[in-house]
């Protein structure tokens, strides 16, 4: 299945050219960095952390091949769409811990298959799909209990995009549940030690303070209530609209800011009251859901990791209303990204219905996901996938072996 999944979009992705503007933008990335890594940022004006830089610079060197060079676009698509692949077989080892076989398969094959996984990393060409693998595993090794590793890919992912920063307070919540000293000691260096190693190459002829400098910048190239993401704002008529405006009482970033501190808050309580490390990838789906729901600034593909998010949280609490609202956030994401790759003009959304059904969606998706979990950790009710029929004995299921074992409930 991973390899079915993963040649589909291999042979879709010379056949179809991608934006225009990101593809070529990572085509000029690739080849600078190509030709000299460390001064990747001095001879250039990309806004993107150093993470990703480093995959860039193995395209760049791939494309530079006499053999390679006419495949440069799907050369581009290559890293996100193999992170596709690997998302998805890390989905399914997380679940063989915990449901049966054909519902791990089952997960697995929903993400690999989604359209709005596809439409992301082959029809578009973004690197989303490689941003949400670093995060999805980041989630996992901290529901594992793997706390160094874990800080490792959770400050990789914020060294990649400045939104990983949405996700730092799981990583936070569960160190605090945990009381223990050591676990802050182990979480910091390894989160200072990943820093220096992924920023000192491109410091070389910098200022101290360059990679400060870059986040202030790409921070604030988009000073809008919103970037084309059919959330809150959008629904108010608020996109591409300066976040400065004024909204009530307040402007669009003050509002903005307001709801990151309350979802934050809400999703600290959440982790308190279920008192485990499994509520850690609801922790994170509330963020992101929320965050991209109700912040400014946000871009119309910064939902995107909620595909994974929600199948993990599903996993871990088995309830099956987080399996319905991740087929919910998927449509969601996938119409918001696909307007906005061929519907929308000059790069910016006008109001219409597809962005007011969007909009109107996430906004009811984030209610309802706030009340699933809530009823979880605070109300100790699910609803759960009803029990499989116990096969017949001499069937082939009563007798295939799996080579893991499980977590009971």
């Amino acid at each position: 299945m991973l390899a079915a999944g993963s040649l589909i979009r291999v042979a879709a992705a010379p056949w179809i050219p991608g934006h225009p503007f990101d593809i070529n933008l990572f085509k000029s990335w690739a080849a600078s960095a190509a030709k000299s890594l460390s001064g990747f940022y001095l001879n250039g004006s990309s806004d993107y952390p150093p993470s990703y830089i480093y995959v860039l610079y193995i395209v760049g060197k791939l494309s530079s091949l006499p053999a390679l060079s006419s495949y440069s676009t799907p050369l581009i698509k290559l890293p996100s769409i193999l992170a596709d692949g690997v998302t998805a077989y890390l989905l399914y080892r997380f679940a063989a811990k915990y449901v049966s076989f054909e519902m791990s398969l089952f997960v697995a094959a929903f993400y690999l298959l989604n359209p709005a996984v596809l439409v992301n990393s082959t029809f578009w060409g973004q690197v989303d799909s490689f941003f949400t693998m670093i995060v999805a595993a980041a989630v996992l090794l901290l529901a594992n209990g793997r706390i160094g590793l874990s800080s490792v890919l959770f400050t990789a992912a914020v060294l990649m995009k400045p939104q990983g920063i949405i996700y730092l307070p799981v990583l936070f919540f569960e160190l605090v549940r945990r009381r223990s000293f050591k676990s802050f000691v182990q979480a910091g260096i390894a989160a200072l030690v990943t820093a220096a190693v992924v920023i000192a190459p491109f410091s070389l002829g910098q200022s101290p303070l360059w990679i400060v400098q870059l986040y202030a910048k790409t921070l604030g190239e988009y000073p809008y209530a919103s970037v084309n993401a059919f959330n809150f704002f959008s629904l108010l008529g608020a996109n591409y609209k300066a976040d400065s405006s004024a909204l009530l009482f307040f402007s669009y970033h003050t509002w903005g800011m307001i709801f990151i501190v309350l979802i934050t808050l809400f999703s600290w309580w959440i982790y308190i009251k279920g008192g485990s490390d499994r509520f850690a990838s609801a922790a994170a789906l509330l963020l992101i859901a929320g965050v991209f729901t109700f912040s400014s600034g946000m871009h119309e593909r910064y939902l995107f990791p909620a595909a994974a998010l929600s199948l993990m949280a599903f996993i871990n609490l088995k309830d099956q209303r987080l399996l319905w609202l991740s087929a919910g956030f998927s449509a969601a994401i996938f119409m918001n990204t696909y307007f906005i790759l061929y519907g929308a003009t000059n790069g910016g959304a006008s109001y219409s219905f597809p962005l007011f059904l969007t909009s109107l969606l996430n906004v009811v998706f984030f209610i309802y996901l706030a009340k699933v979990i809530w009823d979880i950790a605070i109300r100790g009710k699910t609803k759960p996938i009803e029990p499989e029929p116990k096969p017949a004995a001499d069937s082939f299921s009563a007798n295939f072996q799996l080579p893991f074992k499980r977590r009971s409930g």
